[in-house]
Formats: C-alpha cells, structure tokens, sequence
C-alpha cells in the first residue's frame, strides 16, 4: 500500500506553488510514495486579488478540504508569512479542522512546512515556530529538515531562503524575485527526507 503524502499550500504570487511542485519531485523519487499536491481554498474577493497583481490559483493544483487531510499518511504544510506567521488563507483552512481536531483524526501523522517571506528579516523561522502550534493541536509530529541537505546549507556565497525548519524562498518586497536554484533543491530534497520519513512511519505503525 502506498504511503500517501498530501502538499497543501496557498500562495499569493506563486512563489510557494513553486516550491511545492519542487517539493512532490523530491517525494516523488521516494519509492511506494504517492504525492498529491493542493492549495487551500482562497479567502479574498478576485476584485481584491486584481489589485494585488496575485497569480491565478494553479489549476492542476485541486483545492482541498478540511476533511481530506484525514486520508494523508504524511502532510507537508507551504505558505507565506505575514508579518512573521501564515498567512490568513491558510490560518482560516487550519481554523476549519475543528472536527479533525475534536476527533484527533491527524494524531501521530508526520507534517513539515515550508514558507516564502518578503525580505530576509520577514519571518523564515518565526513564521515556521507559529505554525508548529496549529500541528501540536492536532497531535501531529512536526518533522524539520534539520541539516540533512549538507554543506549547501552552511554556505554564505548567496542570499537565500529556508532553515531548518524547512525550505524558503525569498518574493522580494514586491514580489518580483524568483526562488533561487539553492532554494529550488533545498524543497526537492526537503520533499524527499519527509517521504522517507512518512514511509518509515507508516511501515513502522503497520509491524507494529
């Protein structure tokens, strides 16, 4: 049986549909893994995205609703800060998992994050130590990358995203600025360490 992986993200510029689309290509290399990737549902009017230049919702990314995260062995959680925590789009999808929650119907699942911040200051571990809160809740096991991505994530030669909490891009103040390569293979590799762990968790609960 395969280990199913659910990325769930919103994004308002598509910086973080980026990372996600690198993250289910590292899970994907995963042996007996099967990755979906979804966005959360939108919250603002289309006049308000108009005026904020946002990019349209990915089509081949389905929306998702609370009661399916249920069906995922493992769940990767993407999203953009917002003064130094998720943005509201995805603080009002975690708000309507009441019933997920009552039920403990996440319990012992494994959940990662990942996060596109403005500027370098912008949040990159504030906004990943908020969320971990909205995982605890529900009883889930937050799995950082840690370190595991080797000497790339020491080096000091580039500005760039991510922790060790997990990858990150940076948007810029306006926006314009694209995730970097080093960015780019930090979530491929992020998406392939929380694979393997899922997996492990899974055959691990199914000797058990």
């Amino acid at each position: 049986m395969a280990t199913k992986i659910y990325i769930v993200y919103y994004s308002t510029w598509g910086h973080v549909a980026t990372l996600a689309e690198e993250m289910k290509k590292g899970a994907d290399s995963v042996p007996g893994v099967e990755v979906t990737v979804w966005r959360v549902p939108e919250t603002l009017p289309e006049e308000v995205l108009g005026k904020m230049h946002a990019a349209p919702g990915r089509e081949d990314h389905p929306v998702i609703t609370a009661s399916q995260l249920a069906e995922a062995d493992g769940i990767l959680f993407g999203f953009p800060t917002r003064f130094g925590m998720m943005a509201a789009q995805m603080k009002a999808f975690f708000d309507s998992t009441g019933g997920l929650w009552q039920a403990q119907s996440l319990s012992g699942k494994p959940a990662g994050v990942f996060f596109a911040t403005g500027t370098q200051g912008g949040g990159q571990e504030t906004t990943a130590l908020t969320a971990v809160t909205q995982l605890t809740h529900h009883g889930m096991l937050f799995v950082p990358v840690g370190y595991t991505h080797g000497a790339g994530m020491f080096a000091m030669d580039e500005v760039k995203g991510g922790s060790p909490y997990g990858a990150g891009t940076f948007a810029g103040a306006d926006g314009s600025r694209v995730p970097s390569d080093a960015e780019l293979a930090l979530a491929a590799h992020q998406g392939k360490y929380f694979a393997g762990i899922a997996k492990k968790l899974k055959h691990s609960v199914l000797v058990y």
